[in-house]
């Protein structure tokens, strides 16, 4: 059992914390800087803090994962996913911090990427694997009882929504120091524990993010030395929801990642409120972290609140099954 669990969460854990004092200093001298909203004072002083960090974590998960992709097929189509949308987002990060191209990739490359990430995820999953695109309902009765819901062909679009949604969300949650990686560690967690209890063959890769992340919260936690940025946060959001249609259970997303997706309703509605009311606002900023920081949380109380919050919500993804 420790083969398959605990040995991959160290593996990862010990990669992603011998890289930082590596690969932070690195980073400072290409002088890949953060750069930060002038709304937010207290943040300000981050600005040149490194970013693409996400590399740390993405190593952690890509070693560990290959020592057991062998004996764990399994964990294939999740590491394709996770490091597809890192891709994407170092691709975005590079633009953006290094050639200091303001806008990163454009909105249609962004998503052009991100829709051939997820088509080529689905095509292997309903090609190439047994595992069915009915969704099973929390609350009815766990894996072997529970009812299962068949969206027929409405199955497929609604997976392009689900991942490309969930993917976003994560983008958005990291806007604070350990912000994404805490809630992300418990979801990793939360899935692994599934993983397990299911044999579904998937665990050293859930349990290699959770270590990964582990890893990268030494550095990642306020005052933070170090941001994933998008090549971190796009590849978390991939992990998350490609281990989700892999077991089976994508609508558990919004029990375990419902952070993801409350972060990421915030900044549409705000987008879409502002243009309809010709600039007024509901929250004081989005994506919903910012309200809560303006509204007089501290950093550190935001992360906590949201992680417990998350903590919780993994407990209550637990019961539903």
């Amino acid at each position: 059992m420790s083969q398959q669990i605990i040995i991959p969460v160290l593996i990862a854990f010990v990669i992603t914390a011998v890289l930082g004092p590596v690969v932070i200093p690195v980073l400072k001298k290409l002088k890949v800087g953060q750069t930060e909203r002038e709304e937010l004072k207290s943040h300000l002083k981050k600005a040149g803090t490194p970013t693409m960090g996400g590399l740390m974590i993405l190593a952690g998960i890509v070693v560990t994962s290959v020592i057991y992709i062998r004996d764990y097929p399994a964990i294939m189509p999740i590491l394709f996913v996770t490091v597809g949308f890192g891709i994407i987002g170092f691709l975005d990060d590079y633009l953006k911090v290094v050639l200091r191209r303001s806008d990163g990739l454009l909105p249609w490359q962004k998503m052009l990427g991100q829709i051939l990430v997820t088509g080529i995820f689905i095509f292997y999953m309903t090609r190439y694997t047994d595992i069915s695109t009915k969704m099973l309902i929390p609350f009815t009765g766990g894996f072997e009882h529970g009812i299962y819901l068949d969206l027929g062909w409405l199955a497929i679009p609604v997976m392009f929504l689900a991942i490309v949604g969930t993917v976003n969300g994560a983008n958005f949650t990291d806007g604070l120091d350990g912000l994404a990686s805490s809630v992300t560690v418990l979801i990793a967690t939360f899935f692994s524990v599934v993983a397990i209890g299911t044999g579904s063959g998937i665990e050293p890769i859930t349990c290699a993010v959770a270590g990964a992340l582990l890893g990268f919260l030494l550095f990642n936690v306020y005052p933070a030395s170090v941001f994933m940025g998008d090549t971190g946060s796009l590849a978390l959001g991939g992990f998350v929801a490609s281990t989700a249609y892999m077991l089976q259970m994508p609508m558990f997303i919004l029990i375990v990642a419902l952070i993801y997706w409350v972060e990421l309703l915030s900044v549409m509605i705000q987008v879409t409120y502002f243009k309809k009311t010709g600039g007024k606002r509901i929250f004081r900023m989005a994506p919903i972290h910012h309200h809560f920081e303006l509204g007089g949380w501290s950093e550190t109380r935001v992360v906590a609140v949201f992680s417990i919050v998350t903590a919780v919500l993994c407990l209550v993804g637990l019961m539903a099954l």
